[in-house]
């Protein structure tokens, strides 16, 4: 389901703009449409009273869990399943984060990534990309919300941007506070420059040598890391805050000291941040993290050099959650249930329509 077709069902019973978003309000914050109104029939039409039970249900199966994996820094892995049978993964984030995945696999298929092994598996709607911010908010407070789970979001972008427009207006999570993860395509940078809602921008570079980056993102757009530091530049004035350039950092492969060199050549003196993430383990990839020291000092280099950079723990890897770790797995035997389940207003609605 996209958001679209949402909104002209409910057109279809005489909401207005008003009343729409008030629905989608009362979905992207797991709440009922009748709280705070001691007489949701004063508020709403009398039509779409009738037909919203009905639609709450068809979104609360939008994703059912099907398992949760609990890691050692408070992050979750969650393995959701949908209307089709298949599964996705969704990360709960400590400090009220959500990590959502836009694709079922990923057509990039970057060397160090599990997420793409399979190609592209399927799109997911831009309801199914949303319903997973509201499975984490029966969950948990959500405060945040980064693209960065399975797929690449440049690829599904119209349903991307679909989400990211009703999780920053009616799901009231702040524009900076959600953050589009690219590997760099240009009908991103343009769309995403064209949306009234602004999100963070992180690009995927992981090099600065063109030749190098062709090898670890073999089906990525063939443009230069000058080109694409540039673009990101570029937003970066654009929206206001800084582009988070992401480096999934590889003894051997990219922390060498010409990178270092070459990445305050291309960096310094711009609105971007430079996050350092170690490699997190992928079966079969053949690559190795450096020692937490080298990265340190790697770190420590490139912010006394100009670059704002920040070395990160991948959240979860204890339990496959990491950057790079998620796929579409096997439904396990453990079902986690809703705390606060969407359709549980259902019958509420019903009566009162």
């Amino acid at each position: 389901m996209h958001i679209p077709e949402l909104r002209a069902a409910l057109a279809e019973t005489g909401a207005g703009p008003g009343h729409t978003s008030r629905f989608l309000r009362s979905w992207t914050h797991n709440r009922p449409l009748s709280a705070g109104r001691a007489h949701p029939e004063r508020h709403f039409p009398q039509a779409m009273l009738r037909v919203a039970p009905a639609l709450q249900e068809q979104l609360a199966k939008l994703v059912r869990p099907v398992s949760e994996h609990p890691a050692a820094d408070g992050s979750r892995r969650l393995l959701l399943a949908l209307q089709d049978g298949k599964t996705v993964e969704t990360v709960l984030l400590p400090r009220q984060g959500v990590c959502v995945s836009t694709q079922l696999g990923c057509a990039v298929g970057c060397r160090f990534c599990m997420t793409g092994r399979d190609g592209l598996i399927r799109q997911l709607g831009s309801a199914e990309i949303v319903a997973q911010v509201v499975h984490a908010r029966s969950l948990t407070a959500v405060r945040k919300v980064v693209f960065m789970g399975m797929g690449e979001p440049a690829h599904n972008l119209t349903a991307v941007l679909e989400a990211i427009d009703v999780l920053g207006q009616e799901g009231q999570i702040a524009h900076k506070q959600l953050v589009f993860s690219t590997v760099g395509d240009p009908r991103a940078f343009e769309a995403l420059a064209a949306q009234r809602i602004k999100p963070a921008l992180a690009l995927s570079l992981h090099t600065t040598r063109a030749d190098l980056r062709r090898q670890l993102l073999p089906r990525a757009p063939d443009l230069s890391p000058q080109a694409l530091i540039e673009a990101a530049a570029h937003y970066a004035e654009l929206s206001g805050y800084p582009v988070q350039v992401q480096w999934t950092l590889m003894h051997g492969v990219n922390d060498g000291t010409d990178e270092w060199e070459a990445i305050v050549a291309l960096m310094s003196r711009r609105r971007l941040m430079l996050n350092l993430i170690p490699f997190n383990d992928v079966e079969g990839s053949g690559y190795r993290r450096p020692s937490w020291e080298h990265a340190a000092d790697m770190a420590r280099w490139l912010n006394r050099h100009g670059v704002y950079t920040r070395l990160r723990r991948s959240a979860g890897q204890d339990v496959e959650a990491g950057c790079g770790q998620l796929r579409t797995r096997q439904p396990e035997v453990q079902v986690v249930k809703r705390r606060h389940p969407l359709n549980a207003a259902a019958p509420t609605l019903g009566a009162s329509g």
